[in-house]
């Protein structure tokens, strides 16, 4: 999206999420994505009568369903009514945000409604992925979606023991925060006193990337509502902005093996930082936002791409973690809800960070929010193939 070139300025005014779990065998599909569209229409007094869009979205193959938005209509209400299917992998829930917001800029729509759901224990994800990678070639640092290249790059630079350090601070963070939200899936109860013992115990999948340090795989769904702004300030109390977002990707350069660290290739969060904090006049991202939902696949991941994303520079990324600066209460709080290594049903994950963004904004997030004003969020999706999109939410129509 060109910045200042919306046609309308769009808020959130609903937001509805499920429990999300490693089984929810209570529901099938359509009745889990119906208990966020209530959750929503609820949070925004609306009925489906309001709504005049629907864009739903998932990684249909997980579950092996075609085309699912016409089995899944007896959920998402959406009979009768405009719907767009979108499915672009891990990014999907945040395409959902980007898609549906440029619907009601565009003055195509007044209010869209964007569903993002996964049923995973239907389908099977890692076989819907292993074929990104050779299982002989790429046995050390790629398995599936699960990838040790990060946890390499990261025990080069700063060596093995406070590499692992930082790794599991993270993950403990992540899930001191996801014990406070109601709706992640894995919360654990961990302690700082336990890393050694999982840095230790914790089985590896690939490379030095162990399993507390990776996300799971959730059932869940979430639902966003979406208002051009005449129709926000008139049905919503506190609507939360979007200001910008972007999409990068570089799937044709795609590499994990073989890079020559001598000729660095720009990773797509540190690009679309850039060019998104730049075209609007942000130059301290780490001052100027107030929450980050980052998608964070696994925990080597997520500290690596704290540098890209605020720019940092040597291990003042590190530090952010080592310090605790991440948590509820810091300096920059990362993912208040626990993130995707708390929760991840994929095709709703991305959606998740920008609607929990949204919460932190409103203010009203529940047990995991935090305790000082947030004026601005930053929301961000991942895909395996070198995807990022990236979303800004504001709390007052003033920039």
């Amino acid at each position: 999206m060109a910045h200042h070139k919306k046609n309308r300025n769009v808020g959130i005014i609903g937001i509805g999420q499920t429990k999300h779990s490693s089984h929810r065998e209570d529901v099938n599909q359509p009745e889990l994505i119906h208990e966020a569209v209530r959750l929503a229409l609820q949070d925004a007094n609306l009925t489906m009568k309001d709504i005049d869009c629907v864009v739903h979205g998932n990684m249909e193959l997980f579950e092996m369903v075609h085309q699912p938005d016409l089995w899944h209509v007896l959920g998402t209400g959406a009979y009768g009514k405009d719907c767009i299917r979108i499915t672009t992998g891990g990014t999907v829930g945040a395409t959902l945000s980007c898609a549906s917001d440029n619907l009601a800029a565009s003055g195509m729509y007044d209010i869209v409604m964007a569903i993002g759901f996964e049923k995973l224990q239907e389908g099977h994800t890692t076989g819907g992925i292993t074929n990104m990678a050779d299982p002989l070639w790429f046995r050390k640092i790629q398995a599936g979606a699960l990838t040790g290249s990060s946890a390499y790059d990261v025990e080069r630079e700063f060596g093995l023991e406070r590499a692992n350090r930082a790794s599991l601070t993270y993950r403990i963070i992540m899930d001191k925060h996801a014990c406070l939200n109601p709706n992640a899936h894995r919360a654990f109860g961990l302690e700082f006193s336990q890393i050694d013992d999982l840095i230790r115990t914790s089985p590896k999948l690939v490379g030095e990337l162990k399993l507390i340090e990776m996300c799971s795989q959730s059932d869940g769904a979430c639902c966003v509502i979406f208002a051009c702004e005449q129709k926000a300030k008139e049905l919503a109390r506190t609507p939360v902005w979007i200001r910008d977002h972007i999409t990068v990707h570089r799937e044709e350069t795609f590499n994990i093996f073989g890079y020559d660290r001598k000729v660095p290739v720009i990773k797509t969060h540190k690009f679309a930082a850039e060019q998104l904090f730049g075209r609007n006049g942000i130059k301290d991202p780490l001052n100027y936002f107030d929450v980050f939902e980052m998608y964070d696949p696994a925990t080597w991941w997520a500290i690596d791409w704290l540098r890209d994303f605020f720019a940092l520079h040597g291990d003042e990324h590190l530090k952010l973690v080592e310090n605790k600066e991440i948590m509820i209460g810091g300096r920059m709080p990362i993912n208040p809800s626990g993130g995707v290594i708390g929760s991840n049903p994929i095709g709703a994950t991305a959606l998740i960070r920008v609607a929990e963004a949204a919460l932190q904004v409103r203010g009203n997030a529940g047990p995991h929010q935090i305790p000082t004003p947030v004026k601005h969020a930053l929301a961000s999706g991942f895909g395996g193939t070198m995807w990022t999109v990236m979303t800004m939410l504001e709390k007052e129509l003033n920039w």
